[in-house]
């Protein structure tokens, strides 16, 4: 921690102060200091310039001077590792994926614990968790100390089902209620030209990310995930399980197999990449996705020009064999990625104020929306973003480039996302909200020291197998035939080891 000596250029013009901070009374610091942080993130590094930082300085007279490692890769486990590796620790760690590394390393002194410094010095913060106990439980250590403030998303859907409502228009065809009203329509997709090109160039079924297509196990009463982390494990009436060792994930891979060869399944699900919704949608051959609530209804408006018609419409989750309608994949409420106080920082406490700033309401809304009069407006006590900054392209990556929507520790404000949220989506959501599809998240657990060790030994290999054998069967089938001898390999590989950690760490740490 430093005394700045540049305090006039650091506190910014008085037009880029937000409104909320002219009377100083979130000033942390008399005399402004400084603290080294390493923020990284695969789209952003921390970067001192940022408006939302320029404006925090001017509020809170603390300033944050930018030493992350890892600039030059897009991984942020690697950069992290780059910096405990480098010995040279700076004052604040934040970024994506942090948990599991504060956890881990806290208790060995490498981070600080934070249980007391809230209690004592961070109002804000205190008031948070006192309301969410259980998301304090969700990102606590194993010893129940807190070593970092979580990103903390609002809102509770994610992705949802997407389908052509123009193709079942024409083709004269009711929205699928089941699985086996799904695999008729995207059957007619397939053969009966609804694109009208004369053509059989359709794809029913895509997906952007491949891992979107393993959702489909759902239908055959399995599960891909149990978070929002594509190939999690899940929790099941208070046991830890993971859906690749189920008896629905055998048959849901068996069925996808069918649908593939078939043709109802993109036959470069695989490969395509994150390109596929943009393209497949604007040439107009893809069918049904699954993908985000906000981004995917923006292609309405952006293709009705172009194509006559054009409507992609939400669709509730076709019921699975047993009649069981699910919505697996949810905004987690706690996220792996924000900020720690590292054992170098010199100034815990005023370090844990600076946190608490972001738990303000000038803070937080600073974190969500960027610079009052710059980017939004406040109109009955609610921040709108300006048309300007609305027209200027995609909100979120331009929320980016100024430091807001960046994983600090922070609580998040869905009303942000709302904003720019097509009314396709809103409807969307209101229908998963209506059906109540939602399932149990599991938040994850953190390990002591010999449940890590199990972990560490054998679930990297088992995951590995796991994705291998998974691709092969949708490709090419034979999971029927293989299923025993994969069971018993999970088995000799330590899978049932792990899950007996996980169980042991999960039932101290939420229980």
């Amino acid at each position: 921690m430093r005394k700045s000596t540049t305090l006039a250029a650091a506190l910014l013009s008085t037009s880029m102060v937000s409104p909320a901070f002219a009377d100083g009374h979130l000033k942390i610091t008399d005399e402004p200091v400084e603290f080294t942080v390493h923020l990284h993130n695969k789209r952003y590094q921390y970067d001192s310039d940022w408006p939302v930082e320029q404006a925090a300085r001017a509020a809170t007279g603390v300033s944050l001077i930018g030493a992350t490692f890892g600039t030059n890769t897009p991984s942020s486990a690697e950069a992290h590792n780059l910096m405990l590796a480098s010995g040279d620790i700076p004052h604040i760690v934040g970024g994506d994926k942090i948990k599991d590394m504060v956890n881990e390393y806290g208790p060995q002194g490498a981070f600080v614990p934070l249980n007391d410094l809230i209690a004592e010095h961070a109002p804000n913060m205190k008031a948070y968790f006192e309301e969410f106990p259980e998301k304090m439980a969700a990102v606590s250590s194993f010893d129940g100390n807190l070593y970092y403030i979580p990103y903390l998303p609002d809102g509770k859907y994610g992705r949802a089902y997407w389908m052509r409502q123009d193709w079942l228009d024409k083709l004269g065809l009711d929205t699928p209620t089941n699985v086996e009203e799904l695999h008729t329509v995207l059957t007619a997709f397939r053969n009966d030209d609804p694109n009208g090109n004369g053509l059989k160039d359709e794809v029913p079924f895509f997906a952007r990310q491949w891992q979107e297509l393993l959702r489909l196990v759902t239908f055959w009463d399995g599960r891909s995930s149990g978070s929002d982390t594509a190939h999690d494990f899940l929790v099941e009436d208070g046991m830890i399980a993971h859906g690749y060792a189920g008896e629905g994930y055998r048959e849901g891979i068996k069925n996808i197999n069918l649908w593939y060869n078939e043709g109802l399944i993109d036959a470069e699900v695989f490969t395509r990449g994150s390109t596929a919704r943009e393209y497949l949608l604007s040439e107009n051959l893809g069918g049904m996705t699954h993908d985000w609530f906000a981004s995917t209804s923006g292609y309405n408006p952006k293709l009705r020009d172009k194509i006559e018609g054009f409507d992609l419409a939400v669709i509730a989750p076709p019921a699975s064999i047993s009649g069981v309608q699910m919505a697996e994949h949810r905004r987690i409420p706690v996220k792996p990625d924000g900020w720690a106080i590292s054992h170098t920082n010199p100034d815990p406490v005023t370090t844990i104020k600076y946190f608490d700033f972001y738990f303000t309401p000038e803070g937080r809304r600073m974190a969500n929306f960027g610079i009052e009069g710059t980017h939004y407006e406040v109109e009955n006590g609610e921040a709108i973003f300006t048309k300007e900054f609305m027209d200027a392209g995609p909100v979120n990556s331009q929320l980016y480039q100024v430091g807001a929507q960046v994983q600090r520790g922070y609580p998040q404000d869905f009303k942000y996302e709302i904003q720019w949220t097509n009314p396709s989506a809103i409807k969307g959501i209101e229908l998963y909200d209506a059906g109540d599809y939602l399932v149990e998240q599991f938040l994850g657990v953190a390990f002591n020291e010999e449940e890590q060790g199990v972990y560490d030994k054998n679930w990297s290999q088992i995951r590995t197998y796991m994705l291998e054998k998974q691709q092969v069967w949708v490709l090419g089938g034979g999971i029927e035939e293989e299923w025993d001898d994969y069971m018993a390999t999970l088995d000799k590989m330590g899978f049932n080891d792990v899950l007996a950690a996980m169980q042991s760490a999960y039932d101290r740490q939420y229980n």
